[in-house]
């Protein structure tokens, strides 16, 4: 091949290896952020998402979260407004944007696993990034809501007519709720509805995390972390109405549940933002992944012929949806033909394929041995600020 360079694409026929291999997959990388690596690519996780197969771990767990966020929110809005706390109303408006969140994960990754196409030669994977993006937007301005609600509340507490002119003002739609005659102390009843519902969400957490490292989704660790916040939320709550009824004139601890709670979902959101946008313009996969690549490909190297006189050179990729789109570049002897690169590219694929779960697309670049390192990321040609050179048209010069 002397000083040329190659690049090999390996998207096509590599799914079909996958599924041999589907058992053999090791977890040597681990969550590096909120959202965790994404699981290889297999049939039966399509199912789980969008099949009606109850027996399947992800569709079981899914749906249950699904249907208790659902009951939770029903529950705390009943028992806010009967209990008179505040900080569970504040509760029951984050069940409503979990609620949202478990809806919004069944939509997006049904086509974020749909397979590329010529108008969408990268796949559909962005998509999810786009639906974690919407339901973190929904954390955050439903945060910044209960906050405002339970600041209010609280000033309530010690100036109700300065609070009354304010709700006035800005047309709040609550503002019968938080006159002088309803500053109650909330009963007590409400703490066993508080309790009941740490207790089930830090179930669902637990049971949600566990299929999500087995399957490697970050939807599904994202829901995860959605329930454990609502069972922070529920501790929050839990100590605001005891704290409220068991001290004297402390009252005004439920709306300061309610304003924890909502720095606790604004927290929870920009943290789920910024990781959605960061893979919406394409960061880089973290180390661990690359470590992990760069494993299986030493692996693959190591069991071809003549495999030592290849180098790995370079490890890049990016994250879309349920996959990783691999970039490698790997310096092979100048004599070599075609049909030794194949070699090479088809083990490396193998591998990397059914070893690294996410490895959706594994593209290769192979230059010749020995030959001196190119600029990183020269394929890139370098652009100008100003208008480029116009294109002549048949040939033909403008005039």
């Amino acid at each position: 091949m002397g000083s040329s360079q190659h690049t090999r694409d390996s998207t096509g026929g590599s799914h079909n290896h996958d599924h041999d291999h589907e058992h053999e997959h090791d977890h040597d990388h681990a969550h590096s952020h909120s959202h965790g690596p994404f699981h290889h690519h297999h049939h039966h996780d399509n199912a789980y998402l969008t099949s009606s197969n109850k027996s399947d771990p992800g569709v079981r767990i899914t749906r249950i979260g699904l249907l208790s966020n659902l009951g939770m929110a029903i529950a705390k809005f009943i028992g806010g407004w009967a209990f008179n706390s505040k900080s569970m109303i504040a509760d029951a408006w984050h069940s409503i944007a979990d609620l949202a969140s478990d809806i919004l994960t069944l939509a997006t990754v049904s086509v974020s696993l749909k397979p590329p196409s010529d108008q969408f030669p990268m796949g559909f994977g962005k998509i999810e990034s786009l639906g974690s993006l919407g339901v973190s937007g929904m954390l955050l301005i439903g945060g910044c809501y209960m906050g405002w609600e339970s600041a209010l509340s609280l000033y309530a507490h010690f100036n109700p007519e300065a609070a009354h002119h304010i709700m006035e003002h800005v047309g709040h739609g609550h503002s019968h709720s938080h006159g002088a005659a309803n500053l109650g102390i909330p009963s007590v009843h409400a703490a066993w509805l508080a309790g009941g519902t740490i207790l089930i969400k830090e179930w669902l957490y637990r049971a949600t995390m566990k299929v999500a490292k087995e399957r490697k989704s970050s939807v599904l660790a994202s829901n995860a972390v959605h329930h454990r916040v609502d069972s922070l939320t529920g501790i929050v709550t839990l100590a605001a109405i005891v704290g409220a009824n068991a001290l004297e004139n402390a009252a005004w601890l439920d709306p300061v549940g309610g304003l924890l709670i909502s720095i606790l979902v604004i927290h929870a959101g920009f943290g789920n933002t910024l990781s959605a946008l960061y893979e919406l313009v394409d960061q880089s996969i973290d180390g661990e992944v690359k470590t992990s690549i760069r494993r299986h490909t030493q692996r693959a190297l190591a069991n071809i012929k003549d495999g030592h006189e290849v180098e790995l050179r370079d490890v890049q990729g990016v994250k879309s949806g349920q996959n990783y789109l691999v970039d490698l570049e790997i310096s092979v002897p100048g004599s070599w033909t075609l049909d030794n690169i194949k070699e090479v590219e088809d083990a490396v694929r193998t591998q990397v394929g059914a070893k690294v779960r996410g490895a959706r697309r594994i593209r290769i670049r192979f230059v010749p041995l020995g030959a001196l390192e190119e600029r990183k990321f020269d394929e890139f040609i370098p652009g100008t600020a100003g208008p480029g050179p116009e294109e002549e048209e048949h040939g033909t010069h403008k005039h």
